[in-house]
């Protein structure tokens, strides 16, 4: 039996065995690298936030490795007495967490619906959704401006949350329904044996079983809505503007605001980074789902 396995081996070229011992290690080390540089303007960016505006102006960053003295929270202080700042993050949570669950609740039940529901014309309706993917952002700005200006909800919170979620839901639909797609028909057709109906069997079977294209499309959803800007800076004004559009303010009013605008972008960015570490697994396991039989 070991003469099949000794020789293909011996079929292997000088380059593939090398990669073959080395490879492993050589990847884990690369990765490890890429990684630490990956974090690199986030350390940077954290260790400026908790400096003075006078040593981020005399030195770099990295001079605090030399003089740790220089570290200090008196950034994080000034910016919690900024009231622009401090009500923009609000907003920015109350954009952002209602366009997330609106997208994943909606998209979850149009996605079953488009998988195991019969109703007249589920497949062109399901194309009408996947023609919608390809629908820019940019080309909906102006006619919704002019809509929500008609309706009185430019300019509020609400507005933004709307307009997310009607652009977040094709890319849910899509994703949920083809997932969804995948789940056994006889696992469903048992639990409708056993009388369940359909919100049950949705409740109970499907949900379950689409938790990590559900958490996938959460985590998508919430970076997408979080860092925005364009959406904001046209559909809000200055009591209802996202992180955002604060920090991009206090750069074009005050230029030099240095000691607000460090601790405000570490803020803006350490939320997301923490939800997609805390939701990496199944962030994972749902880009992976379908992909192995």
């Amino acid at each position: 039996m070991t003469a099949p396995v000794e020789t293909v081996r011996a079929k292997q070229s000088l380059g593939a065995r090398i990669v073959e011992k080395l490879g492993g290690g050589l990847v884990r080390v690369f990765l490890i690298v890429v990684g630490l540089f990956w974090l690199v303007p986030t350390i940077g960016l954290l260790i400026s936030s908790l400096r003075s505006p006078e040593d981020m102006s005399a030195s770099g960053w990295w001079k605090v490795f030399s003089q740790p003295s220089q570290l200090t929270v008196d950034s994080y202080e000034k910016l919690l007495e900024n009231s622009d700042i401090t009500n923009s993050i609000v907003n920015t949570v109350l954009i952002t967490v209602p366009a997330t669950v609106l997208v994943v609740v909606i998209g979850s039940l149009a996605g079953y619906a488009f998988a195991w529901m019969e109703f007249p014309g589920r497949d062109w309706w399901f194309l009408g959704v996947v023609g919608l993917l390809v629908v820019p952002v940019q080309v909906a700005l102006i006619p919704i401006a002019e809509l929500f200006g008609k309706i009185g909800l430019f300019g509020s919170v609400l507005g933004v949350i709307l307009f997310h979620v009607g652009f977040g839901l094709p890319f849910a639909v899509f994703l949920l329904r083809n997932f969804f797609a995948e789940i056994p028909r006889e696992l469903l057709e048992a639990a409708r044996l056993d009388g369940a109906g359909e919100l049950r069997l949705f409740a109970r079977v499907v949900m379950p079983l689409g938790g990590p294209a559900i958490a996938s499309l959460g985590i998508f959803q919430f970076l997408w809505v979080w860092n925005d800007m364009l959406v904001a800076l046209v559909f809000t004004d200055a009591d209802s503007q996202p992180i955002t559009v604060a920090l991009q303010t206090q750069v074009r009013q005050f230029g030099n605001n240095i000691d607000v605008l460090a601790p405000g972008a570490f803020i803006s960015m350490v939320i997301p980074l923490a939800v997609f570490f805390a939701f990496q697994r199944q962030f994972v396991s749902g880009v992976m789902a379908g992909a192995v039989k």
